[in-house]
């Protein structure tokens, strides 16, 4: 069976910093592209960062950049995202999601394009 499972969310105060996982199963994530992206209540779900499949092209979402880092461990089967200098206005449920086609322009941003979807894990950034 083919999954991807987050990990990492949680409750972190204004300032602080959150490491979300994003780890494959039934799959190689080698061959995609993979991406971060979030949604807050009542909001569509936005795109928030993405990686390559060898890891050397990197996207960020305006609101995140110089915040946020994405990297991955192709020998761990692993893509990450460490979030620092956390907002309130961060707050969302963060899915990640494999990418087969070549990562070009931005069709990182767009949700069907998208071949896997994990469940989601939830961050809430609140005093």
């Amino acid at each position: 069976q083919l999954q991807l499972v987050e990990s990492g969310g949680g409750l972190v105060q204004p300032g602080g910093s959150l490491r979300l996982s994003c780890a494959a199963s039934g799959f190689t994530l080698d061959y995609y592209a993979i991406g971060w992206f979030r949604q807050a209540p009542g909001k569509e779900r936005e795109g928030v960062s993405c990686i390559s499949k060898s890891g050397g092209n990197t996207n960020y979402a305006d609101s995140v950049k110089g915040r946020f880092t994405i990297s991955r461990d192709n020998a761990k089967n692993t893509v990450y995202l460490q979030m620092n200098s956390l907002k309130p206005e961060d707050t969302g449920v963060y899915y990640c999601a494999a990418l087969k086609i070549p990562l070009v322009g931005s069709i990182w941003r767009l949700r069907g394009a998208y071949d896997y979807w994990g469940q989601g894990t939830q961050v809430t950034v609140s005093s």
